[in-house]
């Protein structure tokens, strides 16, 4: 980085307008990195068109939905309207980050190309949905727009650090519920599409992780808190959805997403590659924050193999009534 301050290891000094200006270069580099490695996909080369067919209203021929006509399970259903309800989201959080990080120079074009690339998540999911007859397109709208009205706010928004910090964890987050939901689908067509999601999911995940790196570079301390406070009060930005609460139960007893996978793949992964409990030099604010993520992640471990155990548990329930 071309930038140097008097303020490293210290939390006084730094706004989120010097970060910013900081970080500019950390985001041109990986913008470029990204540009490169990126490929481009056409939404409508996933979708099972020749499956489509009219549905009640305008068309005489119009064919009511029911459940039996999808190859999807039930938790593949559930995940594929969460993860859809969540990508629908995307102007409200487009206004959030353009507002955050800006609409000028590197961060500018990262903003607006990271909008591009999820828009076709949203527009490959809902066509693949509603060809394939997956979910019930009318309350599949209902949801929508009761979601939308609703708006959005960030939990993190008051803070650059912080929001860096939430989307490191979040991306990784929506590419393994993404990935996941594929594999619980039961249907080779929504698995394909939801790994090419996935892939964009990651890539972006790598970007904000590096510019994460790049953050605790600058300001130790202060990144530290930020992704003790992240990680610590973590929630998917779907959360306002309707009916969240049930859904992620579901999908959490489907292992789309719960509390071990949140565990081992979602939080450690970010942590362990960024050594963030190994970094030394810290000050007393940076030192309080590492030690209590730390216990954190211990806690956390020790939740999710109760929730391993009670989950082994039904199984066994389920197996023995199924072989009974």
């Amino acid at each position: 980085m071309t930038i140097t301050s008097p303020h490293l290891g210290s939390t006084s000094g730094w706004t989120d307008a010097r970060l910013l200006y900081a970080l500019e270069e950390v985001v041109e580099n990986e913008l470029n990195r990204h540009l490169k490695v990126a490929k481009d996909w056409m939404p409508h080369e996933y979708v099972p068109w020749s499956d489509a067919r009219n549905f009640p209203g305008l068309f005489e021929d119009g064919e009511a939905w029911e459940k039996e006509q999808s190859k999807v399970t039930e938790v593949g259903r559930i995940a594929l309207v969460v993860n859809l309800l969540t990508e629908d989201n995307l102007p409200s959080y487009h206004h959030e980050i353009a507002s955050l990080f800006g609409r000028d120079g590197a961060w500018g074009t990262w903003v607006h190309r990271w909008t591009a690339e999820e828009g076709r998540h949203g527009i490959v999911m809902r066509d693949y949905l509603l060809a394939s007859r997956a979910v019930d397109p009318d309350k599949l709208e209902a949801f929508r727009m009761s979601h939308m009205s609703e708006g959005f706010e960030s939990d993190n928004r008051h803070s650059m650090l912080h929001s860096v910090a939430y989307v490191a964890f979040q991306e990784l987050a929506t590419r393994v519920s993404h990935r996941n939901t594929g594999h619980q689908s039961g249907d080779p067509v929504c698995d394909r599409m939801l790994a090419r999601i996935a892939t964009d999911e990651n890539l972006h995940m790598v970007f904000y992780r590096n510019l994460l790196k790049a953050a605790f570079e600058l300001a130790p301390d202060l990144t530290m808190q930020a992704v003790r406070d992240v990680v610590v009060n973590f929630r998917m930005p779907g959360h306002g959805i309707p009916g969240f609460e049930r859904a992620a139960a579901q999908m959490a007893i489907g292992e789309v997403y719960n509390m071990r996978i949140h565990h081992d793949d979602v939080l450690q992964p970010v942590l362990r590659h960024l050594k963030v409990l190994d970094i030394d030099g810290l000050g007393p604010e940076g030192l309080h924050a590492q030690e209590e993520l730390g216990l954190f992640m211990g806690g956390l471990d020790s939740e999710a193999r109760k929730f391993d155990e009670k989950l082994a548990a039904r199984k066994a329930r389920m197996a023995a009534r199924a072989g009974a």
